[in-house]
C-alpha cells in the first residue's frame, strides 16, 4: 500500500471510530513499526494542518484521534448555540400571525390589522429568526415586505404554512385561552 493510500485509509479508520486509536492499532492494522506509524500520522496532520483542514488528527503518547480545527471554532460556537429563546408576548405573537396569514405584509399592513405600530415587534421577530425580508412592494417608497421562516414552522410544529389553522370568524364561539388571529 503507498503511503498516500495509507494516510487515506488512517483518516478513514480516525473518522469512523470518533475516539482516540491507538498507535498499536494503527501498527497491527497496517503492519507497520511504531516509528512508522507515528511518522506517517505526524505527516498527515502536518498537510492537513497546510490545507487549513476542517478535522486535525490530535496526537498523544499513544493514540490519535481526528478533532476539529480550533482555527473554526468560532462557527463551530455559532452553529451548534441556538438563538436566544425568548418568551414570544402577546403584542409579538399577534403581530407573527398577522405576517403568517397574509404575507407578503410591509409594516403599514401590519399596523393597519393591529391599529398599533409594529416597529419593536417586528425587529423582535426578526432577531429571533421568525421572519425574514422578502424584498420590496412595488409601490411609492418601495417599502419592505415580511414573511415567515423555516424556523417559524419548526418553532410551532407545523410542516407548511397550510398547516395553520384557520382564521376563527366573528360567530365562532371563543375558547378559553385562544388568542384571536387576524
Amino acid at each position: 500500500m503507498e503511503k498516500s493510500e495509507i494516510i487515506g485509509a488512517i483518516e478513514s479508520l480516525l473518522f469512523v471510530s470518533g475516539e482516540p486509536v491507538g498507535f498499536a492499532e494503527i501498527e497491527r492494522v497496517f503492519s507497520l513499526t511504531k516509528d512508522q506509524a507515528r511518522s506517517i500520522v505526524c505527516e498527515m496532520r502536518d498537510t492537513m494542518q497546510a490545507q487549513k483542514r476542517g478535522v486535525l488528527p490530535f496526537i498523544t503518547e499513544t493514540s490519535v484521534q481526528l478533532v476539529t480545527n480550533p482555527c473554526y471554532n468560532e462557527h463551530i460556537i455559532m452553529l451548534l448555540s441556538p438563538p436566544e429563546e425568548r418568551a414570544i408576548s402577546e403584542s409579538v405573537l399577534e403581530t407573527l400571525s398577522v405576517i403568517a396569514y397574509r404575507q407578503p405584509v410591509t409594516r403599514a399592513d401590519i399596523e393597519a390589522v393591529r391599529g398599533v405600530r409594529c416597529e419593536y415587534s417586528v425587529s423582535q421577530l426578526l432577531k429571533q429568526g421568525l421572519i425574514m425580508e422578502l424584498g420590496r412592494k412595488d409601490t411609492v417608497g418601495r417599502p419592505m415586505l415580511f414573511g415567515t421562516t423555516d424556523a417559524f414552522l419548526r418553532k410551532f410544529g407545523l410542516h407548511s404554512l397550510d398547516d395553520l389553522p384557520p382564521i376563527p370568524q366573528a360567530d365562532d364561539p371563543v375558547v378559553e385561552g385562544d388568542i384571536p388571529v387576524v
